[in-house]
């Protein structure tokens, strides 16, 4: 769980360049159709309805992205007229491909039953199915997955309300080359792109992207952090008689590159995600992140196209990501768990324009937190063995914060202990035996917390709502197949 930046009565905010706050100030609206994602990956997460509440309707976010088809998100977004894409998870894909009555189950427990009051506009089949670390565990299962939930669409006399997407990870079709006219699918996806392009085609279905630009920053150790931030660049990246100032034209022409190698150069395309991370890695940081999305959302709002398609904008963009996420997979990297434009509790880390304009984003308001307590390692111990007792906290805890570039990455030991221990102790609802750690654990009402490296206090459990796990999903497959059988 990553620390908030304001505990209450401890309120501190992340200090930002004042040039960067007097460029959101001045920061024109966004493009239309500018929205943010929403996942569930939380240990305690704020309850829906205050999201809902606190955070999209008084920031006017106009649409959002789901990770996973929430009861609790979906019953809060009905009324409110926020344009609502809703994720289908990978671990859902073969049970979806396998059965079409699993696929109309599906469709009817998470679209239909909430049709009359949400405003769907994508169903996203699969979260990055196509991403490098996962190999070939998904993609089997991806098209056909798509094509029973439009199936089912169809029969509900759904589909013409809204249309089924694929998330495609950039690494699908990016090279090693930072030319975009050198693009083109991943030889192991192209198997797989035979299928999904023409089933997008026929169904009039955009490609949705999925952008990761901390990631290409790392491996491209030759570009500077200017071109990904859309900075004014001395010297353009050229590609024959085309100029890139920017990550996001390049990363949009290259798709375009590989489409158009594939056959389908005219496919409409959305970006499903484009965030920056603000801890867990070197240059992940409030202010960073913040001249990141202001950036792109200004460059979004100028409508001025790409080289290679001059005035187009992509037709929705989804910043990445809403809340922090302290369960989130960290397989690309520590800082995946630190994408949130608003802290775990709702406290907005930096400005970013999501549709409220220059005023400053409204944050969480009665968030209902755990008593002042904090688990730290207690100095008057032996501790020669208390190694052991940190590598456990960490491996059921968030200790991301603590990687090299992190917040918390100067704080030396035992200190790092300390953060370790109090992670576990407040995932764990701050029950005393959670700071046991063989004696090693000391329960305090003093802030541990140190500069910029805040540690946690949790949100009060029986005022979150539970995170999606994926077991119990494809469990309810099973069970929603059966009883859909019987009506």
């Amino acid at each position: 769980m990553r620390p908030s930046c304001r505990h209450p009565l401890r309120p501190r905010a992340p200090a930002l360049p004042l040039l960067v706050f007097l460029a959101a100030a001045v920061a024109p609206l966004p493009a239309a159709a500018v929205g943010v994602n929403w996942g569930f990956a939380a240990s305690h997460p704020l309850p829906a309805a205050q999201v809902v509440r606190d955070l999209l309707l008084p920031n006017s976010v106009p649409r959002v992205r789901l990770s996973a088809a929430s009861p609790d998100a979906l019953s809060a977004l009905a009324g409110t007229r926020i344009a609502v894409t809703v994720g289908v998870p990978n671990e859902l894909l073969r049970p979806l491909a396998s059965s079409r009555k699993a696929a109309a189950a599906w469709v009817h427990d998470n679209v239909t039953r909430y049709a009359s009051g949400v405003l769907f506009e994508f169903i996203a089949v699969g979260d990055d199915p196509f991403l490098l670390n996962h190999g070939q565990q998904f993609q089997p299962f991806v098209v056909r997955a798509a094509a029973n939930i439009q199936r089912a669409l169809d029969s509900a006399k759904l589909s013409s309300k809204m249309k089924v997407v694929v998330p495609c990870s950039s690494d699908a079709y990016q090279n090693t080359s930072t030319l975009p006219s050198k693009a083109y699918f991943r030889p192991d996806v192209n198997k797989t792109m035979v299928e999904l392009l023409p089933f997008l085609a026929n169904h009039s279905s955009p490609f949705m992207v999925e952008l990761n630009p901390i990631l290409s920053l790392q491996q491209k150790k030759n570009i500077s952090l200017d071109y990904y931030l859309f900075q004014l660049m001395s010297r353009p990246i050229s590609d024959g008689h085309n100029k890139y100032d920017n990550y996001f034209d390049a990363s949009i022409d290259a798709l375009v590159t590989a489409l158009t190698k594939a056959g389908f150069n005219d496919m409409g395309i959305i970006v499903g995600r484009a965030g920056w991370p603000t801890d867990g890695v070197v240059n992940a940081t409030s202010a960073i992140a913040q001249s990141f999305m202001t950036g792109l959302v200004n460059h979004l709002a100028r409508k001025s196209g790409t080289p290679l398609r001059p005035k187009f904008v992509p037709t929705e963009t989804y910043l990445y990501s809403l809340l922090d996420e302290d369960q989130h997979s960290i397989s690309s990297g520590s800082y995946d768990r630190h994408y949130g434009i608003f802290t775990f509790d709702g406290q907005a880390k930096y400005h970013v324009n999501l549709g409220q304009g220059p005023m400053a984003l409204k944050n969480a308001l009665d968030v209902d937190y755990l008593p002042l307590k904090w688990c730290v390692v207690d100095n008057n111990k032996d501790l020669s063995n208390v190694s052991s007792s940190f590598s456990a906290a960490c491996s059921n805890a968030d200790c991301t914060a603590l990687s090299s570039g992190g917040s918390c990455s100067g704080l030396g030991w035992p200190g790092n202990v300390s953060f370790a221990f109090n992670s576990y102790y407040q995932q764990h609802d701050q029950s005393e035996e959670s700071c046991s750690f063989n004696g090693l654990g000391l329960i305090t009402t003093v802030d541990p917390s140190v500069d910029n490296c805040l540690f946690a206090l949790a949100i009060r459990a029986s005022a979150a709502t539970a995170s999606f796990h994926p077991t119990f999903a494809v469990l309810w497959i099973l069970v929603s197949v059966c009883i859909y059988s019987l009506v």
